[in-house]
């Protein structure tokens, strides 16, 4: 008994030490996991504090990167301030703190239209009443998630003050400067009229007094004083041309034009000039242009004559080349001349302003140096360009493309019909025989070309037998009578001599130098199949206005008209009251717009002769001219009247917009000062032929 009970007394305790020892055994292991576990607390605690560390010091990075930046950043829940940056709470003069929680605003004193983006963002301008003054912030305005799920208003700005005062400046200084233009434009208006005013007069007094007959003395002074009125004349209009285009004030019409006597009329313009430095100007439209364009009239005229005065200007031996073709459904002007030519290096700027190419000091050319820069800007301003081709020693050719097209019932050209024709023209001119050639040769005539008698000779005895001969006075006076008896011994009855108008009044009778007519250079087509025509077709009518021997009969269209011409300028007056006395007019002088007023109620009364034809001056003291018309037209429908007076507005500036005041104040017609005296033959002889109607000159 008892030892059993030692016996379990032994095995409890061997139990119970067992038990201690595995208890000890699993505190040992507790340890060692509890060891493990603070281990990797403290390494887990300093990822974190070094992910913190990071953090703040991304943060600081972050927040330096905006602060630098200087925009303006807050964040607001509802009207209530949650985040803001320095540079916003700066705006205030406070603290990012003092602003946190709080609802301040700043007052708007302007702002610009809201502008939406993609994402739902907005952005928009406005002017604050901050700190430090007013000041212009760009803002841009997005929704961002905030804590518990709310949804805060986030608005980053930037100081654009500087950039509005930019823009202000640029506002004010643009204003000044259309001011400043506005006034410019009233200044050339100004000097425009000033200027052409006198000339004008200096203009028309010397054709009047060289229609007075005087002896070779005086004629010669009397052509000084017209060549150097027209050279004033000419640099007037550069510089006032060119400013209006350097303006953009220079408008263009868009209205059918008479091709043919436009480039005919700018030749004959320039002719004179061209003959008087011994010279050639010939002049040619290709037979496949129409005869009537859509385009501006006067502006193409304008490029016309500014190449064409340009090529005769620099030309001293040989002449120049005026040609106008259909290329690539463009009209190419093409304007050639023997002068020195150019240097390739020189074909850009000599379209800059005031250039001028110079050959040498002795020879350097007068004048403004902005005709070709007008041209290349008109060109331009039509939707065309201008280039140029020479090589220096060989001349100068210069083309313009212009996309004019043709105006609607344009009539075709009239080419007569010659197959059985031969025509032997002899002219050393470099291009008015080649010029005269073809025009002749549409007609299906057989055309031959000497440049010098000898040449001629040899093809009159040729074996096509000549029908006709060309004789250009170029080749000089007696070599020229000289073939022309020629020409008569080999039984050619048609002999006609090419005449400059100066020649022309030196040469005498051409029947009586053994000529059956002559032409005038530079020759219209119209004049040439005509005189041969003529000829060509015995009895064949002869046109109106013409002879049979070419000479044109004197006219007087203004026979029984009676004209009231109201100008101001007692010279001016006096020009033009003689011009329409030797039209076989009655010319009534008015000072000023009041009187004419007066004079043309008088002759609706009854008490003064009836007028035919008022040139109303548009600058006149006390009634201007267009006062003067719409007071006119007011008084017709007054009195009812079923015949309106033509009234003619004769002004300095005829740009687009003064002509349709003009025509806006009751006017039929804008003639240009210095008046031209074909412009006003137009209307005495629309009025002596029954029509009062509008004329377009």
């Amino acid at each position: 008994m008892a030892s059993s009970i030692w016996s379990w007394l032994a095995l409890a305790l061997a139990a119970l030490l067992l038990l201690v020892a595995w208890g000890g055994l699993s505190l040992l292991r507790q340890r060692d996991g509890l060891r493990r576990q603070v281990a990797a607390l403290v390494h887990d605690a300093e990822l974190f504090n070094d992910r913190l560390w990071n953090l703040a010091d991304s943060e600081e990075r972050y927040r330096s990167l905006i602060e630098a930046q200087g925009d303006l950043i807050v964040r607001r829940d509802g009207a209530r301030i949650v985040y803001a940056n320095k540079a916003y709470a700066a705006l205030f003069g406070a603290a990012e703190q003092d602003l946190v929680g709080s609802e301040m605003l700043l007052p708007q004193l302007a702002s610009r239209p809201l502008v939406l983006l993609e994402g739902g963002a907005r952005s928009f301008d406005e002017c604050l009443a901050t700190y430090e003054g007013e000041r212009w912030v760009s803002w841009i305005e997005t929704a961002v998630p905030g804590p518990n799920g709310r949804t805060l208003i986030q608005r980053v700005g930037r100081d654009i003050s500087a950039r509005i005062a930019g823009e202000d400046a640029l506002v004010e200084a643009r204003a000044r400067a259309e001011a400043a233009n506005e006034a410019k434009s009233r200044f050339l208006a100004t000097v425009s009229h000033e200027f052409r005013t006198p000339l004008n007069g200096i203009l028309g007094m010397a054709d009047l007094l060289d229609d007075t007959g005087p002896d070779a003395e005086q004629a010669t002074y009397v052509a000084a004083l017209r060549v150097s009125g027209e050279a004033l004349l000419a640099l007037v209009d550069d510089i006032l041309d060119f400013a209006k285009v350097e303006a953009g004030r220079l408008e263009l019409v868009e209205e059918p034009f008479d091709l043919v006597q436009l480039v005919e009329t700018a030749a004959e313009l320039m002719a004179p000039r061209a003959q008087a430095k011994g010279i050639e100007l010939a002049a040619h439209i290709a037979p496949d242009l129409p005869a009537r364009l859509m385009g501006d009239r006067d502006r193409l005229r304008q490029i016309l004559l500014n190449l064409v005065g340009n090529a005769v200007k620099f030309t001293e031996a040989g002449g120049v080349g005026l040609s106008l073709a259909r290329v690539e459904s463009q009209l190419e002007i093409t304007v050639a001349d023997t002068g020195p030519g150019i240097p390739a290096d020189r074909f850009d700027t000599i379209f800059g302003e005031f250039e001028q190419l110079d050959h040498g000091a002795a020879e350097r050319q007068a004048g403004t140096g902005l005709g070709l820069a007008i041209v290349r800007r008109l060109a331009r301003l039509m939707g065309g360009e201008v280039r140029v081709e020479s090589r220096l020693g060989e001349g100068a050719v210069f083309r313009v493309t212009l996309p004019l097209v043709a105006a609607s019932g344009a009539p075709e050209a009239r080419i007569p019909h010659w197959p059985n024709q031969h025509v032997l023209l002899v002219s050393p001119a470099p291009f008015a025989a080649r010029f005269l050639a073809e025009t002749l040769r549409t007609t299906g005539a057989t055309v031959s070309i000497a440049g010098t008698v000898e040449v001629a000779r040899a093809k009159l005895a040729g074996d096509v037998p000549v029908t006709a001969v060309l004789i250009d006075h170029a080749l000089g006076d007696t070599p020229a009578k000289e073939f022309a008896a020629i020409v008569a011994a080999a039984g050619i009855r048609d002999c006609l001599i090419l005449l400059s108008p100066q020649a022309r009044r030196q040469f005498g009778a051409p029947q009586a130098a053994g000529f059956s007519g002559f032409l005038i250079k530079p020759v219209r087509t119209r004049s040439l199949y005509e005189q041969l025509g003529n000829r060509f077709q015995p009895g064949g009518p002869v046109l109106a206005g013409t002879t049979a021997s070419g000479a044109a009969p004197a006219r007087q269209p203004g026979t029984g008209l009676t004209v009231l011409v109201a100008e101001d300028n007692e010279i001016n007056a006096l020009l033009v009251v003689r011009t329409l006395e030797r039209f076989g007019c009655t010319a009534i002088w008015a000072r000023d717009g009041r009187e004419a007023l007066k004079r043309v109620e008088a002759s609706f009364a009854g008490v003064a002769p009836p007028l035919a034809l008022a040139l109303l001056d548009v600058r006149m003291p006390v009634m201007t001219g267009l006062d003067c018309a719409r007071a006119v037209r007011a008084h017709e429908k007054r009195l009812g009247r079923a015949t309106m007076l033509p009234l003619v507005a004769v002004t300095a500036n005829v740009a687009a917009a003064d002509r349709a005041a003009a025509f806006a104040a009751g006017m039929d017609d804008c003639l240009a000062k210095p008046l031209e005296r074909e412009a006003l033959l137009r209307w005495l002889e629309k009025l002596s032929a029954g029509s009062a109607g509008s004329l377009t000159a």
